[in-house]
Order: C-alpha cells, then sequence, then structure tokens
C-alpha cells in the first residue's frame, strides 16, 4: 500500500504530461524546443572534451544530426563536391539552422559568428575549439581585420567558410537584405560563392504560435559564382545577384514543402 502510495504521484504527474504533450501545441513546443538546447548543451560538452587534445582545430567541427520527424531533402549536392576553398553563404531562420546545416557542411568549413556567441557557456567553449571565427560587429575596422586574414587563410590552409549573409535570424517568409561581408570576403580572397538555400519552416516550425511538429524541407544547394577578375566595385551587383538567385529558389523550394504539408 505505501508502495502504491509513493508512486501514485509520478504516475499522476506521467500521464498529465502525455495527456498535455499530445493535445497542447504549445506544451509540445516548449518540450522539443527544451530537448534541442538541452541536445546542444549535452553535445558542446562532448565537443568540448574531444576536442581539448588536439586544441583550437577546426577538424574539430563534427558532423551531427537529430531527428524531430522532419525529413530533410537535399538537392544540388553535386555542387560541394569540390576541394577547393569556397565561401558558403546561408539564409538565416532559427537556431534550427545548426541542425541543418550539419546535413551539408563540408569537411574543414568553418562558420563565421557573432563574438556574443562565445560567451554562451559550453556551446561558445565548443565552437571556439572547433575553430569558428569570431566578429565583432560593433567594431568595424577589428571585423574587416578578421576578415582580411581569413582571406588569406582560405587558400594556405584550404578552409571553406560559412556565413549567413542576412546577420541575424529572418522568420519573415523572405529573405532579409544581405550584408556584404562575405562577398567582399570571396572577392579578396579569389574563391567562389556557393549559395545553400534552406526552405521555410512555417510549415511545422513557428515560434510565435508554439508549433513545433513532424514536417518537410528541402536544402537547395545552387551552382558556383565565379569571383575570379572581380574587385571591390563590383561586390554590391554580386550581393544582389547572389542574393536574388537565393530568393527566387527560397519561394520555389518553400512551395514545394507547403504543398507538401496539406
Amino acid at each position: 500500500m505505501e508502495l502504491f502510495l509513493l508512486h501514485y504521484p509520478f504516475t499522476c504527474l506521467l500521464i498529465a504530461f502525455l495527456v498535455l504533450y499530445q493535445v497542447k501545441p504549445a506544451f509540445r513546443f516548449f518540450c522539443k524546443m527544451t530537448f534541442y538546447k538541452l541536445w546542444l548543451f549535452t553535445i558542446s560538452i562532448g565537443v568540448a572534451i574531444l576536442s581539448i587534445p588536439r586544441g583550437r582545430n577546426v577538424d574539430n567541427m563534427m558532423p551531427l544530426k537529430y531527428i524531430f520527424g522532419i525529413q530533410i531533402v537535399v538537392k544540388g549536392k553535386e555542387n560541394l563536391r569540390t576541394k577547393k576553398p569556397f565561401v558558403l553563404v546561408l539564409n538565416h531562420q532559427t537556431s534550427l539552422d545548426i541542425m541543418v546545416m550539419m546535413e551539408i557542411l563540408p569537411r574543414r568549413c568553418v562558420p563565421i559568428a557573432k563574438k556574443e556567441i562565445l560567451y554562451m557557456g559550453t556551446f561558445g567553449l565548443a565552437c571556439w575549439l572547433a575553430g569558428v571565427i569570431f566578429i565583432d560587429r560593433k567594431r568595424s575596422e577589428k571585423s574587416i581585420a578578421t576578415l582580411t586574414e581569413v582571406a588569406h587563410s582560405l587558400h594556405k590552409d584550404n578552409l571553406r567558410v560559412l556565413i549567413f549573409p542576412e546577420g541575424t535570424r529572418n522568420h519573415g517568409g523572405s529573405m532579409l537584405p544581405f550584408k556584404r561581408g562575405a562577398f567582399q570576403l570571396a572577392v579578396k580572397a579569389q574563391v567562389p560563392i556557393i549559395p545553400v538555400v534552406l526552405s521555410s519552416y512555417n510549415s511545422f516550425y513557428n515560434q510565435k504560435e508554439k508549433k513545433f511538429t513532424p514536417g518537410n524541407m528541402i536544402i537547395q544547394i545552387l551552382p558556383e559564382v565565379e569571383t575570379l577578375g572581380l574587385g571591390p566595385d563590383d561586390v554590391p551587383k554580386l550581393t544582389e545577384q547572389v542574393r536574388d538567385s537565393m530568393l527566387s529558389s527560397y519561394h520555389g523550394i518553400s512551395g514545394m514543402t507547403n504543398r507538401a504539408a496539406h
């Protein structure tokens, strides 16, 4: 009897949890996002521990993947089958982009991120050990100096660089204007740009509506855009050219996932 009474509250809590998870989308959203953040925290600790013997090294960037019932289709994989340095540009929607970009992250590819991430506990430490390049967006001169140093390293160390040219997350169902840093870097280093487009998450994820359900998304890897022979004066036109091609692809693949969801 005492054993039954001891377990009774836990049984009630478990039943309540399961019922809420099934009938309350907001509660389900909270649970999935909590699990996602715990997963990032746990992986960060593992990456940090495994990386310490080698120190800070881009080879510590491990391919990671987890599934929340999201089916990811990658198109244009052949456009990443190159051994030369390049600048990879992706549209930026939510923190889920971390999960998605692991599907296509090439070897020796290092992201460029805002400096604030460096101070996010074990996650920041794991990013630093993985060779992530941090930019202080409040100090433009220092940012330019960092990008210049990266440009010199691309060929010397055979690196690929990943940048979100919008500069911040965009939940608006389109793309924000692109900042020019990624394109200035590619032109300075005379390496191609490879645009990667992530379809809209709106069919399965919406932070405002607290929606996080199983769903489908598409990653479209576009053909490389050559920068050989281009100079600083060509950067504005290059930026708009790449954004236009990515935006067109975004609307096309997002339409496909939205139709599949209905």
